[in-house]
């Protein structure tokens, strides 16, 4: 099969699970050779846009999520014109001070690794039930990793949007995938997606930058 037939065939969790796979071999080569943090932002934005179709099947509950995921990697995509790499936008940025400000590439970075970990926890949360009913799975997910950063407002708004959220045969028939075909493919996104959610830490801690924003 050839590597257009192949893309066509492939289901939302096949292309995302995939992708993070080779992400996941890059950072494994250049951990195991002499440049460890080379890794190519273009290469990385790839992979990150096919993780906007995941929160698009979860609904209106996620729209917020959706809407921000998809323009930080926007963003992230025409930075990628002017830098090589995920640790150019970070140096320059530290350069500049402006790492946590508002609209600045190391802020965007850092909320795409955010939507990345809530379809990695969201996932995880998914594998521990076989409930009809995905609103535990999801506030369990939002709780852990989004609302510590957000108002009263926005929390309030998201936990009443739950209840808009898909079965999750309504989630299964829309990601085009059996129970069993979904769980195998969430457990290749949750292993692959945890040591590049892990890198993108490393590049914030390396220079001395806090993960509490």
């Amino acid at each position: 099969m050839n590597n257009i037939a192949k893309q066509v065939s492939m289901t939302p969790l096949s292309a995302v699970s995939e992708a993070f796979e080779d992400l996941g071999k890059l950072i494994k080569e250049r951990k195991n050779g002499s440049n460890e943090e080379d890794l190519r932002l273009d290469t990385f934005c790839k992979a990150c846009s096919l993780v906007s179709v995941l929160f698009g099947c979860l609904g209106f509950a996620f729209k917020f999520a959706e809407l921000e995921y998809v323009a930080k990697v926007r963003d992230l995509v025409e930075a990628s014109k002017t830098f090589d790499t995920l640790q150019d936008i970070l140096d320059v940025d530290v350069a500049n001070g402006n790492v946590k400000t508002a609209g600045s590439h190391s802020r965007n970075l850092r909320r795409v690794r955010q939507g990345l970990d809530l379809i990695r926890v969201l996932f995880e949360q998914f594998l521990l039930t076989d409930h009809y009913s995905l609103k535990e799975v999801a506030s369990t997910a939002y709780a852990q990793v989004c609302a510590p950063y957000h108002t009263w407002a926005v929390r309030t708004a998201v936990y009443a949007g739950m209840y808009a959220l898909p079965s999750r045969d309504q989630l299964l028939l829309k990601l085009n995938e059996s129970n069993r075909s979904a769980e195998k493919k969430m457990r290749r996104y949750i292993n692959a997606s945890l040591p590049v959610i892990k890198y993108i830490d490393k590049l914030y801690l390396s220079r001395n930058i806090s993960l509490d924003w």
